[in-house]
């Protein structure tokens, strides 16, 4: 679980967080939505650790991030895995050698091990049997695959998520969110997931966090936000053509 309070983060004196007091929950997929310039991708980067808030804290199962130690930064960083939005994959390596990069370059476990924990990653992802191929060589559902399962080898109690269904069609999209849901329940993972697809919205948001100009505007389920009788949550959700059809 990771809590947020009163965080406020700003750049050259404009403010771009204010106030944000919210809570992500363990074993939920915990969403962060709202319009480009709503100030998403910088709570994302402080909860990673990339930005330090102005003021407030931010609480990893417990620990503050006000009392953190130098070390107590890097082991919270690697309790966190990352998906990134274009998947990051490294060109010159195939499926298994990026799926482990993040065992060789963090720990000092056999290598036997690591091969065992890259390849149980991959299985759990379905792509057993494409361990020998380079990224170019999949398609862009795939790439996201390898990306997920290079993020849980580390075993994270932390899962972040860029805009993971960015450049897919529908149906390989809902596959995606399927699967980092899977995920998150069964290793009981904190997984928080920025995010503009009202589709993965609809699919998999256990806990929506929705922001505006910085502000925290609303906070429910999947469920309660299509019956929302917030203005700026309407506007938001029934901006697609799809969503105002069923709103009918």
């Amino acid at each position: 679980m990771i809590e947020v309070k009163n965080i406020y983060k700003s750049f050259e004196k404009s403010g771009v967080l204010s106030e944000i007091n919210t809570t992500f929950y363990r074993g939920k997929t915990n969403l962060i939505i709202g319009q480009s310039g709503s100030g998403k991708t910088v709570l994302l980067k402080c909860l990673l650790g990339l930005y330090e808030a102005d003021s407030g804290e931010i609480i990893y199962d417990g620990l503050s991030s006000k009392d953190m130690s130098s070390d107590d930064k890097l082991n919270i960083s690697r309790e966190m895995g990352m998906v990134f939005q274009g998947s990051a994959l490294f060109d010159s390596m195939n499926v298994l050698e990026n799926v482990r990069f993040p065992l060789d370059m963090l720990t000092n476990i056999k290598e036997s091990e690591k091969y065992s924990r890259a390849m149980k990653c991959i299985e759990r992802v379905n792509l057993i049997n494409a361990t020998n191929k380079l990224p170019s060589e999949l398609s862009g559902g795939m790439q996201k695959r390898v990306a997920i399962a290079r993020a849980i080898v580390m075993n994270p109690k932390y899962l972040f998520c860029d805009e993971p269904n960015s450049g897919l069609d529908p149906k390989t999209a809902i596959v995606i969110d399927q699967l980092i849901q899977e995920i998150t329940r069964e290793y009981n993972i904190t997984t928080i997931i920025n995010s503009h697809d009202m589709n993965s919205v609809i699919e998999i948001g256990e806990n929506i966090i929705f922001l505006k100009e910085g502000y925290k505007i609303w906070q429910g389920t999947n469920k309660e936000i299509l019956k929302s009788k917030n203005k700026e949550v309407e506007d938001f959700v029934y901006s697609s053509e799809l969503l105002k059809k069923l709103r009918q």
